[in-house]
């Protein structure tokens, strides 16, 4: 029976490689194909150039400043503790405090000095991963609390595919997607996703003489890795 191990590699989450040799299927015979096995990092960001802005005054808006986040994964709690250090360093000691209410899954904003404000006004600003109004938000003897749920984890699902198969939908919609899965590991460590029981789906070309394999989120988003190396395994069968 015919049977081939595919294994593609690279420091995108969009994979491609075309064979020395094609590799020539029976056009009599059906053919299907299966992930083996995913490892890469976990890797992928929160906060990028699209929502890495901080704006805030400490003189009641006479002069506004901007604290840019470097890209990367954080919690609430990374984020409270990289903004208090960074508006300390320009002089501002213990003016805000972000802190997680659990109950409502909202993000609360405390502002201590009376003179200090802060600005979710900006496109790049942090107000969709907190889940603030598009608006200002100054000193209040009560603090103020997101008008929507936290979005600390903007990707639900990775979503991998293949353009040599068919046979599955997403949404709805024909799609060439192999497998998803959700990382088991927290940021920073390693992922290595093999699915227990494999799902095999038919492959859609007699001659293959090039493969690409690539990585999205749910919402079809392609995956930033930071340059992470990802190594997918295939297995193509008769």
């Amino acid at each position: 029976m015919t049977s081939y191990n595919i294994i593609l590699s690279s420091e995108s989450s969009d994979l491609y490689t075309s064979f020395d040799t094609p590799i020539h299927l029976n056009p009599s015979k059906t053919y299907t194909m299966a992930l083996v096995n995913i490892e890469t990092y976990h890797s992928f960001p929160n906060v990028d150039s699209s929502n890495n802005q901080f704006t805030y005054t400490a003189d009641n808006g006479k002069l506004w400043q901007t604290v840019t986040i470097p890209e990367g994964s954080y919690e609430i709690t990374d984020l409270n503790n990289l903004l208090k250090a960074s508006l300390a360093a320009q002089g501002h000691q213990d003016v805000i405090e972000l802190q997680p209410n659990l109950n409502t899954l909202k993000c609360v904003l405390t502002i201590k000095k009376l003179d200090f404000a802060v600005s979710f006004e900006a496109a790049r600003s942090l107000r969709n991963v907190l889940g603030f109004g598009e608006k200002i938000y100054r000193y209040n003897a009560q603090p103020h609390e997101g008008v929507n749920n936290v979005n600390i984890m903007n990707v639900n699902s990775i979503l991998v595919h293949c353009d040599v198969i068919g046979g599955s939908y997403v949404n709805g919609q024909s799609f060439p997607t192999l497998f998803s899965f959700f990382p088991n590991v927290p940021p920073g460590y390693k992922i290595v996703q093999s699915p227990h029981n494999l799902v095999y789906l038919p492959v859609t070309r007699h001659v293959i003489s090039d493969m690409r394999v690539w990585l999205t989120d749910q919402n079809n988003r392609p995956l930033n890795l930071r340059g992470e190396t990802v190594t997918v395994r295939l297995h193509l069968k008769e």
